[in-house]
């Protein structure tokens, strides 16, 4: 099921309006409809005043999925197991029962995955644990917002089908603009963009969108592609790439030439009691960590259980570290962290494998130095990792999947503008929006806007952001600090920090 523009949305007209009703205050406006909006916006309906709504806005078709869930590839899997994917901090095995009575409305049908023999296609049980198509739980979340939207006798959540470009300051109000010309009065807004694409930079007219594979169903099988990154994107375009019928050769490059490790079963792992010495700095508190490794090693522990035994206090130790010693983390520790602790889901662990043992994906370390355009093909220029000379690889098509953008570099035409007013700045190292702990967004004289946020456009303020079990639990202090800052004595002001 996907909850479309059509289900009680409504689109963008050249007019200024106010959705007030008599005494009723103006709606609450959260931009950006994928996990991290969506979650936003059915807490914010549980938190204001029963008289208040909520307006969900998108610009893309489909609410509810973002880009991550609105694959329809079967073999696009959740990194996270669904035991870890409620949408709801509070009930835990939400998802998991809602994959449950899916799986039991087919059953008997025949669809059923080859590894288990039994099941739902898109649902993989594994020694590691159960993992879930990301299709799949685009239609979990639709669910919940199709709910959310016709649940109770008068509707609160109403849903924008247009791109946001602008948010104004008048008086005690915000006036929100969309693309289409609509100008709609907001007590306030949520920030809910996801993630920011990233500059696709050199320039290169064979470039492809990893994201609509079907665009590029006509490459040649004889001919190499590039996919630039090899996080988890990059394994999707993978698999992408071979379900649509391409046969010919893989390559991928990144700086460090690293891939996602894989999810194992492993046995817990005590969360280690770091001194206040190792918290304060980035070699103590990664000496520390290898030696918790090497201890779990001995106990026969895989490391994995270490580094999840990390999560609950990962924010708290990125917010003890000392500037300096984060810049350090995030120039030469990152892809270390992330292919370690983002663990892919042992199916396509497995499949990732595969091809990299047949030769048919090639994983190259080095930096991007060019892209020449040439006839029929593009050429590549990289320095291999450790290497003094350039090399040279000529490929059909480019898929560049490096990760997200920076608040401090993006074009998106709402930051942007916000930014210009000063309503909103870049936060730690650019990354993210500088926040107050109750996900106030701060603007260039550290003043509130009656602007919150969450998901990735908290990064560099914290660490552990922009997965399902870190954005559920932001979506409801987000909704309560919203809810807080309608009451007639609220105050936005720096005196009211959290």
């Amino acid at each position: 099921m996907a909850l479309s523009s059509g289900a009680g949305s409504s689109s963008m007209s050249d007019q200024h309006e106010s959705l007030e009703a008599g005494p009723h205050p103006a709606p609450i406006a959260v931009i950006g409809a994928g996990f991290s909006g969506t979650m936003a916006a059915i807490q914010l309906l549980a938190r204001l005043p029963p008289h208040q709504s909520v307006l969900l806005c998108e610009r893309a078709e489909r609410f509810g999925s973002g880009r991550a869930y609105a694959t329809g590839n079967p073999d696009h899997l959740l990194n996270v197991r669904a035991a870890n994917m409620s949408a709801y901090p509070d009930r835990p095995s939400h998802f998991e029962d809602w994959l449950s009575k899916i799986a039991a409305g087919e059953a008997g049908t025949g669809a059923g995955n080859p590894a288990i023999g039994q099941g739902h296609v898109g649902i993989w049980r594994t020694p590691a644990g159960t993992f879930a198509a990301r299709g799949l739980y685009g239609d979990y979340l639709a669910a919940l917002l199709t709910e959310a939207v016709t649940g109770g006798s008068t509707p609160r959540l109403h849903l924008i089908n247009d791109m946001i470009i602008d948010l104004v300051p008048d008086e005690d109000r915000l006036v929100m603009v969309a693309e289409g010309g609509r100008r709609v009065d907001v007590a306030g807004a949520v920030l809910a963009m996801g993630n920011l694409a990233l500059p696709q930079e050199p320039e290169s007219r064979f470039r492809g969108d990893p994201w609509k594979p079907e665009h590029d169903a006509r490459l040649h099988p004889d001919h190499p592609v590039l996919i630039i990154g090899t996080g988890l994107s990059m394994v999707d375009a993978v698999i992408s790439l071979r379900r649509q019928g391409f046969r010919g050769q893989i390559i991928a490059l990144s700086r460090r030439g690293q891939i996602p490790a894989v999810h194992v079963r492993a046995a817990p792992w005590p969360r280690p009691d770091f001194t206040a010495a190792e918290t304060r700095s980035i070699t103590q508190l990664l000496a520390r960590i290898r030696r918790e490794v090497a201890s779990a090693a001995e106990a026969r522990i895989a490391w994995h259980g270490v580094i999840d035994a990390l999560r609950p206090v990962t924010d708290a130790l990125w917010l003890g570290l000392p500037p300096a010693d984060q810049a350090r983390f995030l120039r030469h520790l990152r892809p270390f962290w992330d292919t370690h602790r983002h663990r892919s889901a042992p199916p396509t662990g497995a499949a990732i494998a595969d091809e990299i043992e047949a030769g048919s994906l090639q994983v190259l370390a080095g930096k991007l130095v060019a892209i020449e355009d040439q006839t029929g093909e593009a050429r590549v220029t990289y320095r291999p990792r450790g290497a003094s000379e350039p090399r040279t690889l000529g490929v059909q098509r480019i898929f560049d999947v490096r990760g997200v953008g920076r608040v401090a570099d993006t074009t998106d035409p709402l930051l942007r503008n916000l930014i210009g007013r000063g309503l909103v700045r870049a936060g730690p190292f650019g990354l993210g929006l500088a926040v107050r702990p109750d996900l106030t967004v701060l603007g260039a004289s550290d003043t509130a806007a009656r602007l919150w946020t969450l998901g990735p456009l908290l990064r560099g303020a914290y660490w552990e952001c922009t997965a399902v079990p870190d954005i559920r639990n932001q979506a409801v202090d987000l909704a309560r600090s919203v809810a807080a800052a309608q009451e007639p004595s609220a105050s936005l002001e720096p005196s009211a920090q959290a």
